[in-house]
């Protein structure tokens, strides 16, 4: 699929992968599952309170699955929508679990996960 561009340095693609079922990622790894550059997350860590990926040995960031799906509503947010920063502060302020965008993400990567079990069924 072709991938859209905001502008030179922000691409947008169209399908993220699925998240998986593991308790804890890495930076490298939400940075591949988010498609977003890891100086980037940490960025968004001190722009959006409810970002706060754990850190163990050596102050290494370990993020949560709802950490994943909360920086990939972030990312929707900012790049697909246009929200700026303090925008989209707001808007994950305002909502909760009955964030259509939220929900959306959730529904998405749910489907994806069980379309990946079928697959394995197969």
């Amino acid at each position: 699929m072709p991938v859209r561009s905001l502008n030179k340095r922000v691409k947008i693609s169209p399908e993220l992968p699925a998240i998986p079922t593991k308790r804890y990622f890495t930076i490298g790894e939400v940075s591949q599952l988010c498609d977003v550059a890891p100086h980037i997350l940490r960025y968004w860590e001190q722009e959006f309170p409810p970002l706060k990926p754990s850190k163990r040995r050596g102050n290494r960031r370990y993020y949560q699955r709802q950490d994943v799906v909360l920086i990939r509503t972030i990312r929707s947010l900012l790049y697909e929508e246009g929200y700026t920063i303090s925008g989209a502060r707001q808007r994950l302020g305002s909502g909760g679990i009955n964030d259509p965008i939220e929900r959306a993400v959730s529904l998405r990567d749910l489907r994806r996960e069980l379309e990946q079990v079928l697959d394995l069924l197969d």
